[in-house]
């Protein structure tokens, strides 16, 4: 019995209307909406809720608002369902609400488990054209104007304990290893079949608890560009990308939220299986990023942010000395 991904992100906003356009900007589908909350969705169903901070029904932060507050994770039927409820069961924080049940994990971040009402897809992605296989014929590229979000495809968390954290989602939520930096941090995906990682939990030296960001998978590298230069045009802060991850092989864009840390785009992960051995990794820049520009590209000059725009009619033109 395994979960099967994210159903549901909760996070929190000191001003909604800023998250409002964010989402939306972001590709998000407005859902539902009232004066203390928004619900989003991606193309595949999962969902973004996003609350005033002052909403007191919501499970407590394990950080200073605005932040994520619970995450919600599915499985497949009732069976799997019952699998984790004898799972979690002993847990002192442990709530069984029939067609939901919740616990804490050891950084007191509120984690469920639910039947997933999430939608296959049968999505049209770009085709590549490398040496030696050449599958796109008489036919270009896709190029987006925005992207719009398949899913939501993990998060990042910092933890106080590394080692009980991981042991946590490993014995009890059934999570596999995928890669390790040695006493610093764990990759981890949900099933032994599927992408390089659903969870990554960072021990920084502080100890410091909660969240780094929130990854939204796109269908190809091209939707990672188009996505990030629409987020430019629309004024939204990039604090890294687009960029090459060496460890998962993902192309990936990160962007400042008003929800808290950072959000994500990515795409072409690593897709992995139980013969996969997890490698130990030392961090360090180039390994976080093969490579990657620094403040995005400009949505408007499709140059790097502050870099001088061609002057020309062609991108190629250069002005005669």
């Amino acid at each position: 019995m395994h979960l099967q991904g994210i159903e549901k992100v909760t996070l929190t906003a000191l001003d909604l209307e800023s998250a409002r356009q964010f989402y939306l900007d972001w590709g998000l589908s407005l859902k539902e909406e009232d004066a203390n909350a928004l619900l989003f969705e991606s193309l595949n169903g999962a969902q973004v809720g996003v609350h005033a901070s002052t909403d007191v029904q919501l499970p407590k932060g394990i950080e200073k608002d605005p932040t994520l507050r619970e995450v919600t994770w599915c499985v497949s039927d009732a069976a799997a369902l019952d699998h984790f409820r004898t799972q979690l069961s002993s847990l002192s924080s442990f709530e069984d609400h029939a067609e939901v049940i919740k616990c804490k994990d050891p950084s007191g971040l509120s984690l469920a488990i639910v039947l997933s009402q999430k939608k296959e897809l049968h999505l049209t992605s770009a085709l590549t054209n490398s040496w030696d296989q050449r599958q796109r014929i008489n036919r270009p590229s896709p190029i987006y104007d925005k992207a719009t979000p398949i899913e939501v495809g993990h998060i990042v968390l910092f933890v106080a304990n590394l080692a009980e954290s991981s042991a946590f989602y490993q014995n009890l939520l059934g999570f596999t290893l995928s890669d390790t930096y040695p006493n610093r941090g764990h990759f981890l995906r949900c099933t032994p079949n599927g992408g390089h990682h659903d969870l990554f939990l960072l021990q920084l030296p502080n100890q410091r608890v909660g969240l780094n960001h929130i990854a939204f998978t796109v269908r190809d590298l091209h939707e990672v560009f188009g996505g990030g230069m629409h987020m430019s045009r629309c004024g939204w802060k990039t604090e890294l990308g687009p960029g090459k991850h060496p460890v998962s092989s993902a192309i990936f864009w990160y962007f400042h939220a008003p929800t808290g840390a950072l959000v994500e785009y990515y795409s072409d992960e690593d897709e992995l299986t139980p013969e996969w051995i997890a490698r130990e990794i030392t961090p360090g820049p180039t390994m976080f990023a093969e490579w990657a520009i620094t403040g995005g590209i400009d949505g408007h000059t499709r140059r790097q942010i502050e870099a001088q725009a061609p002057s020309g009619q062609f991108m190629t033109d250069t002005p005669k000395k």
